[in-house]
């Protein structure tokens, strides 16, 4: 089955900009607190990236969010962000952030994913995930 298949309830798979130095922060500080390896990642550039952001309505060249895939659902934006979040230990508090109604929480992370480049930077190259956090077990 390819990376990043959705219809793989445990499966949580994060799909992100590998070229976006916040992106790829997340995904370090993601892994470093996800003791389970609970998340899988992929990134957008990748062959498996490209079709599944193309799958859900978003451009593979010019991202505007990242995906989560999990629970059999799929969430974009801050929703997606805060489940991450939430599920880490240490962080399980950002859970309130939930409450603070969706379309603020999507306003503030859209300026973000706006000036994130300009903010934060771009990789020359993309950042392709450890192996072990792309095989789907």
């Amino acid at each position: 089955m390819p990376c990043g298949a959705p219809n793989l309830p445990a499966q949580r798979l994060i799909l992100f900009d590998g070229i976006c130095v916040l992106c790829s922060r997340g995904y370090r500080f993601v892994t470093a607190r996800d003791p389970e390896r609970r998340y899988r990642f992929v990134a957008i550039q990748s062959d498996e990236g490209r079709a599944l952001a193309s799958a859900n309505n978003i451009d593979p060249d010019n991202p505007s969010t990242f995906i989560l895939i999990g629970d059999g659902r799929t969430y974009t934006r801050s929703d997606a962000a805060l489940r991450i979040l939430a599920s880490l230990p240490w962080w399980r508090w950002v859970a309130v952030l939930r409450f603070i109604p969706e379309r603020w929480r999507d306003a503030a992370y859209d300026i973000i994913a706006r000036n994130r480049y300009r903010w934060f930077g771009k990789r020359d190259t993309c950042l392709m995930p450890d192996p072990s956090r792309v095989t789907l077990r």
